[in-house]
């Protein structure tokens, strides 16, 4: 049916007006818990991202000064979002209508299949796909169909173990020319 609809071009489940099972937990004064997906419950996150079963089997916690929303942890591999290290904990925030995400927004898309999720800046296009970029532009961008992709959590923070490295003057004038060319390709959309 989901399949038929976006084909069709409703934008129903993308904009979240079509019913979504989102799976929490809430601690004893019923305040919604962070569940935190460890390594070893990566690969089988897209299959039990919507069983209370599997997500109540998840570590919880709750962090202060966390605004009202449904949050989750994930861990994230590889440098292809540097400056955020390898082996950080990324706190993502659950988006409920997609179209809401401005583009080129860091996001934690959880993919349908084997690809479990991934950590990228995300912008939904007009042609029902969905750009996923790397900060590291070691990295080519690629596309996926929105038909793959499950849920959608809004980068919050991260947490890690390393401390960041400070920039280099080469660094730092590559940091300013990105953040013009980016506020330029804003400017002409």
């Amino acid at each position: 049916m989901r399949l038929r609809e976006l084909e069709a071009g409703s934008d129903v489940y993308i904009r979240g007006g079509q019913l979504r099972v989102l799976a929490i937990t809430v601690d004893k004064t019923n305040k919604e818990n962070i569940e935190y997906v460890p390594v070893k419950a990566k690969a089988g996150y897209a299959k039990g991202f919507n069983d209370p079963d599997f997500i109540s089997t998840l570590p919880k916690f709750n962090l202060p000064n966390i605004p009202k929303g449904t949050f989750r942890m994930f861990p994230i591999t590889g440098d292809s979002m540097l400056p955020v290290p390898d082996g950080s904990d990324v706190i993502g925030r659950y988006v409920e209508d997609w179209q809401s995400i401005k583009p080129r927004t860091a996001c934690i898309v959880i993919l349908s299949g084997d690809n479990d999720f991934v950590f990228k800046l995300v912008t939904i296009k007009e042609d029902r796909t969905v750009l996923l970029e790397s900060l590291n532009t070691s990295y080519r961008p690629y596309s996926v169909d929105i038909a793959d992709i499950l849920e959608i959590w809004q980068f919050y923070s991260y947490q890690s173990k390393e401390m960041p490295e400070p920039m280099t003057d080469m660094q730092e004038v590559k940091s300013i020319l990105q953040e013009l060319r980016s506020e330029v390709l804003n400017i002409k959309r």
